[in-house]
């Protein structure tokens, strides 16, 4: 879809989460690339962490950015598969204000090229929790690279036609 370069480029504010048991800042190499994207784009990266994968830990940091004026969206790598500690999306039900169903299952079909039917195991998914947009990614690098190239880059970008998120951020409170 097409960027329409007469238009202002609006940065926005992201938190990015890590969630994960094992990673630490030197190996969280998802969390490294989706840095590295965000920046690129010319977004302001308000806070980056790594979280344990417990729903509880989860949604506290979630509550965290949501409260933050600065954070307009979060972008989370790991926890979505379907194992026992697998929890995000459990966490972004406690959150929610609305489900943003098509991210998923758009996600899903993008990734059908890369893993073919393994990515029915992935349950990436995406929120609106008041004014802030949380997007749940697989932890694999693969997962982030479809992720942000092929939606977020896109859907975050205000100059983005026909339609992004950016330009809802006005209007996701009235009433």
């Amino acid at each position: 879809m097409p960027i329409d370069q007469t238009r202002a480029f609006t940065p926005i504010g992201i938190a990015i989460v890590t969630v994960s048991d094992t990673r630490e800042p030197s190996t969280d190499t998802s969390g490294d690339l989706l840095e590295a994207r965000v920046r690129e784009a010319g977004h302001i990266l308000i806070e980056r962490t790594i979280c344990p994968d417990d729903a509880a830990e989860i949604y506290e940091v979630l509550r965290r950015c949501i409260a933050s004026v600065d954070v307009d969206a979060v972008i989370t790598t790991g926890g979505t598969g379907l194992t026992g500690r697998d929890v995000t999306p459990e966490a972004l039900d406690r959150v929610k204000d609305k489900d943003i169903p098509g991210f998923g299952e758009l996600f899903r079909w993008i990734s059908y090229d890369s893993i073919g039917t393994s990515t029915i195991q992935s349950r990436a998914c995406a929120v609106l929790a008041g004014d802030t947009f949380i997007f749940a990614l697989p932890g694999s690098n693969g997962a982030v690279k479809d992720g942000w190239d092929k939606i977020l880059k896109d859907q975050l970008d205000s100059r983005h036609r026909p339609c992004n998120f950016v330009e809802l951020m006005p209007r996701l409170l009235e009433k």
